[in-house]
């Protein structure tokens, strides 16, 4: 249904919003999940040069 929306010479500027759409909505957890990891892994660190 969306192509057969978005087809069309007409419309390249909304297929290529929900293009953006798309890949902006992709982004964001692999970015949470990359931003808790490092926080987890500087958590560890820390600890462990604590124990030292």
């Amino acid at each position: 249904m969306c192509r057969a929306a978005l087809s069309g010479e007409s419309n390249i500027k909304k297929a290529e919003a929900v293009n953006d759409g798309i890949v902006y909505l992709m982004v964001i957890p692999y970015l949470l999940v990359a931003i808790i990891g490092v926080l987890i892994y500087k958590m560890y660190q820390s600890k462990s040069k604590k124990t030292e």
